[in-house]
């Protein structure tokens, strides 16, 4: 804990170090996350204690034990990130951390920020910096990111194939809402086309949009909107088998 404890004395004053300290630590994050990860990976063993990952404004690492004393000087990353690591596929245990450090990160910047009475242009000023740069979320799932831009600048050229890009895009996720393939590929662009084109919301009972997340039920194979069931696109990415409220309810029963 001896960088943990050098880390929690450096106290950057003015939103200029503040920044500067963030992008430290990020760097730090993003370096564990990416060009360390095998390192990492081992260092976070399931078999040991309650584990934190540290970034520092050196722009180095740490996996470590969180801080004994209670409050601790900084906010503390999230506890138990290698309890996750061998639960999960690796990617998404990752992406999982990147999300919880994203988070560690703007919590330490906003903490000195109110120790050391930054006023609401300075709190939007440091926001703004801190938004300019990617999240480590954003660098760890690049590809991922990049996919799904592609596959909306299709969706806004090609109006009667967009039809297809919600099951496409929870194919990509590994969800898929029925067990067949189809036989051929353009044979099934047709068919999802037609299946899409009279399709009614589970939940709302609106038409079919091809600017709007769809998820479609496993258990009972209808499409639902995103929003009417609360599924972003995001959370779908973990979700292996998808049931609607229906559905879930059905199971609850006794």
């Amino acid at each position: 804990m001896e960088g943990a404890a050098a880390g929690a004395q450096y106290n950057p004053r003015t939103v200029e170090e503040v920044f500067k300290d963030f992008k430290g630590r990020r760097g730090g994050l993003i370096k564990a996350l990416t060009t360390d990860v095998e390192e990492f990976y081992r260092q976070c063993d399931p078999e040991k204690e309650n584990l934190c990952l540290y970034g520092f404004p050196s722009e180095q690492w740490e996996v470590s034990l969180p801080a004994e004393e209670v409050p601790p000087e900084l906010p503390e990353p999230a506890l138990g990130i290698n309890f996750a690591r061998d639960g999960m596929q690796d990617k998404d245990w990752l992406s999982l951390v990147a999300v919880h450090s994203d988070a560690w990160l703007l919590s330490v910047a906003f903490y000195f920020g109110a120790r050391f009475g930054f006023d609401k242009a300075d709190r939007k000023r440091l926001f703004n910096m801190i938004n300019d740069v990617p999240t480590i979320y954003e660098v760890v799932t690049g590809a991922e990111k990049k996919q799904v831009k592609e596959k909306s600048s299709v969706t806004n050229h090609n109006s009667n194939k967009s039809k297809s890009n919600p099951k496409v895009q929870r194919e990509s996720q590994g969800k898929f809402s029925k067990s067949s393939e189809p036989k051929d590929e353009d044979e099934g662009l047709d068919e999802e086309d037609d299946e899409h084109g009279e399709t009614l919301c589970g939940a709302c009972g609106e038409n079919y949009a091809s600017d709007e997340f769809w998820i479609c039920c496993d258990i009972c194979e209808k499409w639902f909107h995103g929003k009417c069931v609360k599924i972003t696109p995001a959370r779908a990415e973990h979700i292996k088998q998808y049931k609607c409220p229906s559905c879930s309810n059905k199971r609850a029963r006794p």
